[in-house]
This record gives C-alpha cells, structure tokens and sequence, in this order.
C-alpha cells in the first residue's frame, strides 16, 4: 500500500484526504493532538523528518506531505497586519522543511495558504473546485513529480460575514477567527467535511480532505504513467 508522511499534520485534514485517496497515513506535529485520526508522533516535524533521513527509515514512504506553518508570508501577517502595524517576527520554516524534503530523495507536497510563502504554486486548490462550503485557497509545490492544474472555478458568491464593516450574505462561511458572522464549529466540520475533531483551533487550521484526495489521486496516476 502507498504510504504518506503527514508533517505539522494539525488534526488531519490533509491526511485524511490521502487516506480517502488510498494511502496509510502517518502524522507528526510538535503539539499534542488527540483527534488525529492515524497514527502519530509527537515532536518537532522537521527534527523527526531528519532522524528519518539519517536512519533510512523514510524509505518505508512513497509521498511526503509538509504543511509549515506560515505566519511569515501568509495574507493575513503581510496584508492587514501589517498595515495596521500588528503581529510580531514569524520564523519562515519553509525554506527547511524543502531542504529537507529533497534530502530525502523522495516525491514531496509542500501546502501553504495564499500570501509570500516562498513556494512554487504548482497546483492551487479552492474550495469551490469542490462543491465545498469554503473558499480556502491554498497552493501546493510538488517535487520530484508533477501534474496538470485544474481549472479554478468562479466563485459563487461572497463568504458570509462582515469585512470592512460591511455585511455580506454568500454561500461560503469564514473559517477562521470569532464573531463578525464567522462560522460557527458545526457549520465547519460540514463546509470542510472534517468530523472527526470539534475543536476551533484545529478546524481553522485545516485544509478540506477534498484537496489531498485530489492531489493523493493525481499523484498514483502520475506514478503509474511513470510505471507504463
């Protein structure tokens, strides 16, 4: 069976979609996360990513998954904060969690939100290429292995809540954050399909299982192209 390591794994949402796709997932996040729905180590991602590399023990995978946290170049920190002149130093993890990534020889996806993050945007995923309650754009840079990039569909109408002082009604929800019309922990686990955890945090940290399920399919397809 394939196998996926699912780093700075949160809750599961992008390794839940690989397993919908047919993988066995293994996760990895430094905090403790008792919903995660497979099998997990707690630590430092990149910390366990290179005892892996070292012991010869990431063989056992076919794909790496990555989600870095992303508080240096996400839309958020470079956009209204800092305008505003909120927020702190973040620490850019990206740059080495890809050097580790290619140490390892293996196929790898790196997730980041939309913002500065410093990826290549190989494939970037919305929640209406889905038919999803949310927007949630996020972008994927893909080593050692590539594929087409879907079509991205015109949005509905407006995520639901007040921005700018202005109240929007639309048929997506904002999955983040408190207050303003912001959606509610079950009005996530529905948009986002992810039920097994109710927890706020985890929910607003999530990517839909949607996204990987694409990305775990294409990613078998590719390899059997390569195979034939």
């Amino acid at each position: 069976m394939r196998r996926v390591l699912d780093l700075f794994s949160c809750a599961g949402g992008a390794g839940w979609g690989y397993h919908l796709a047919g993988f066995q997932v293994d996760g990895c996040d430094t905090a403790h996360r008792p919903n995660y729905p497979f099998a997990y180590h707690r630590g430092d991602a990149l910390e366990y990513l290179d005892h892996l590399t070292t012991t010869g023990d990431i063989h056992r995978y076919t794909l790496l998954h990555a989600s870095p946290p992303c508080q240096a170049g996400c839309a958020l920190t470079i956009g209204t904060n800092h305008s505003q002149g909120w927020g702190g130093t973040h620490q850019d993890l990206v740059t080495a969690t890809r050097q580790l990534l290619d140490a390892t020889g293996l196929p790898y996806v790196i997730e980041q939100p939309n913002g500065r993050a410093p990826i290549r945007k190989d494939i970037s995923l919305c929640g209406e290429m889905f038919g999803l309650g949310v927007i949630r754009h996020r972008n994927f840079e893909l080593g050692r292995w590539n594929t087409p990039t879907p079509v991205h569909r015109r949005h509905r109408g407006y995520v639901r809540g007040y921005r700018h002082g202005i109240y929007r009604d639309g048929p997506y929800v904002a999955a983040y954050g408190e207050g303003g019309g912001k959606a509610t922990v079950p009005e996530m686990q529905t948009a986002m399909g992810i039920t097994w955890t109710d927890v706020h945090e985890e929910l607003t940290e999530a990517i839909p299982p949607a996204y990987t399920r694409w990305i775990g399919t294409a990613f078998a397809t590719a390899r059997q192209e390569v195979l034939v």
